[in-house]
Protein backbone atom coordinates (compact mmCIF):
# COMPACT_ATOMS: atom_id res chain seq x y z
CA UNK A 1 0.00 0.00 0.00
CA UNK A 2 1.26 3.53 -1.04
CA UNK A 3 -0.44 6.91 0.20
CA UNK A 4 0.54 9.92 -1.49
CA UNK A 5 0.02 13.26 0.55
CA UNK A 6 0.30 16.56 -1.61
CA UNK A 7 1.35 19.27 0.60
CA UNK A 8 1.48 22.72 0.72
CA UNK A 9 2.25 24.41 -2.64
CA UNK A 10 -0.52 24.78 -4.43
CA UNK A 11 -2.56 28.09 -4.14
CA UNK A 12 -3.08 31.56 -6.20
CA UNK A 13 -0.90 33.34 -7.89
CA UNK A 14 -0.54 35.96 -11.07
CA UNK A 15 0.60 34.86 -14.46
CA UNK A 16 4.47 34.48 -15.40
CA UNK A 17 4.29 33.67 -11.18
CA UNK A 18 5.89 30.77 -9.91
CA UNK A 19 4.47 27.79 -7.52
CA UNK A 20 6.39 24.77 -6.02
CA UNK A 21 4.49 21.48 -5.70
CA UNK A 22 5.85 18.85 -3.63
CA UNK A 23 4.11 15.02 -2.80
CA UNK A 24 5.34 13.15 0.01
CA UNK A 25 4.64 9.27 -0.13
CA UNK A 26 5.15 5.87 1.55
CA UNK A 27 6.59 2.63 0.81
CA UNK A 28 10.37 1.63 1.53
CA UNK A 29 10.65 1.30 -2.46
CA UNK A 30 9.76 5.02 -3.45
CA UNK A 31 12.59 4.65 -5.52
CA UNK A 32 11.74 2.30 -7.78
CA UNK A 33 8.27 4.32 -8.54
CA UNK A 34 7.38 6.04 -11.54
CA UNK A 35 6.09 9.05 -10.36
CA UNK A 36 3.33 11.69 -12.13
CA UNK A 37 1.66 15.00 -12.01
CA UNK A 38 -1.17 15.26 -13.72
CA UNK A 39 -3.94 17.66 -13.53
CA UNK A 40 -7.46 18.40 -14.20
CA UNK A 41 -9.58 21.80 -15.00
CA UNK A 42 -12.97 22.15 -14.51
CA UNK A 43 -14.88 20.53 -16.95
CA UNK A 44 -12.12 19.10 -18.64
CA UNK A 45 -10.46 15.78 -18.46
CA UNK A 46 -7.31 14.97 -16.41
CA UNK A 47 -4.49 15.55 -18.33
CA UNK A 48 -0.56 14.59 -18.04
CA UNK A 49 1.79 17.21 -17.08
CA UNK A 50 5.13 15.66 -16.12
CA UNK A 51 6.64 12.12 -14.95
CA UNK A 52 9.84 10.97 -13.87
CA UNK A 53 11.82 7.51 -13.42
CA UNK A 54 12.30 6.49 -10.01
CA UNK A 55 15.69 7.06 -10.38
CA UNK A 56 15.69 10.42 -11.57
CA UNK A 57 17.38 10.01 -14.47
CA UNK A 58 14.36 10.14 -16.94
CA UNK A 59 11.92 12.75 -17.14
CA UNK A 60 8.90 13.79 -19.20
CA UNK A 61 6.82 16.53 -20.09
CA UNK A 62 3.85 17.35 -21.72
CA UNK A 63 4.02 20.39 -24.22
CA UNK A 64 1.76 22.42 -22.84
CA UNK A 65 4.20 22.67 -20.37
CA UNK A 66 7.93 21.82 -21.32
CA UNK A 67 10.81 24.57 -20.91
CA UNK A 68 8.14 25.71 -18.04
CA UNK A 69 7.80 23.39 -15.17
CA UNK A 70 10.33 20.83 -14.17
CA UNK A 71 9.48 17.77 -12.30
CA UNK A 72 12.33 16.30 -9.70
CA UNK A 73 12.44 13.99 -7.08
CA UNK A 74 14.36 13.79 -3.78
CA UNK A 75 14.46 9.58 -2.77
CA UNK A 76 15.52 10.06 0.37
CA UNK A 77 12.29 12.44 1.52
CA UNK A 78 10.22 10.58 -0.66
CA UNK A 79 9.01 13.06 -2.20
CA UNK A 80 8.46 14.64 -5.73
CA UNK A 81 8.40 18.32 -6.76
CA UNK A 82 7.19 20.06 -9.44
CA UNK A 83 8.54 23.23 -10.21
CA UNK A 84 6.22 25.68 -12.01
CA UNK A 85 7.50 28.84 -13.46
CA UNK A 86 5.77 31.28 -15.95
CA UNK A 87 2.53 30.44 -15.25
CA UNK A 88 -0.49 30.83 -17.51
CA UNK A 89 -4.26 31.09 -16.93
CA UNK A 90 -4.73 28.30 -18.66
CA UNK A 91 -2.05 26.50 -16.03
CA UNK A 92 -5.32 26.98 -13.54
CA UNK A 93 -6.18 23.42 -12.29
CA UNK A 94 -5.95 21.14 -9.46
CA UNK A 95 -2.75 19.10 -9.55
CA UNK A 96 -2.48 15.71 -8.68
CA UNK A 97 0.63 13.29 -8.12
CA UNK A 98 0.62 9.75 -8.72
CA UNK A 99 2.55 6.51 -8.03
CA UNK A 100 3.36 4.02 -10.94
CA UNK A 101 4.65 0.81 -9.61
CA UNK A 102 5.26 -0.93 -12.75
CA UNK A 103 9.10 -1.53 -13.22
CA UNK A 104 8.80 0.06 -16.98
CA UNK A 105 9.63 3.61 -18.56
CA UNK A 106 6.40 3.28 -20.91
CA UNK A 107 2.71 4.58 -20.61
CA UNK A 108 3.48 7.03 -18.31
CA UNK A 109 1.71 9.73 -19.66
CA UNK A 110 -1.57 7.51 -19.17
CA UNK A 111 -3.23 7.84 -15.59
CA UNK A 112 -5.14 4.33 -15.64
CA UNK A 113 -1.34 2.86 -15.37
CA UNK A 114 -0.59 4.90 -12.04
CA UNK A 115 -1.76 3.09 -9.06
CA UNK A 116 -1.71 5.60 -6.17
CA UNK A 117 -2.89 9.30 -6.39
CA UNK A 118 -2.63 12.23 -3.87
CA UNK A 119 -5.64 14.05 -3.31
CA UNK A 120 -4.68 16.65 -5.70
CA UNK A 121 -3.97 20.83 -4.38
CA UNK A 122 -5.61 23.70 -6.71
CA UNK A 123 -3.58 26.16 -8.33
CA UNK A 124 -4.85 28.87 -10.03
CA UNK A 125 -3.43 31.45 -11.67
CA UNK A 126 -5.08 34.86 -12.10
CA UNK A 127 -4.44 37.28 -15.36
Amino acid sequence: QVQLVEESGGGLVQAGGSLRLSCAASGRTFSTYTMGWFRQAPGKEREFVAAIRGSGGSTFYADSVKGRFTISRDNAKNTVYLQMNSLKPEDTAVYYCAADLRPIWYGITRSNEYHYWGQGTQVTVSS
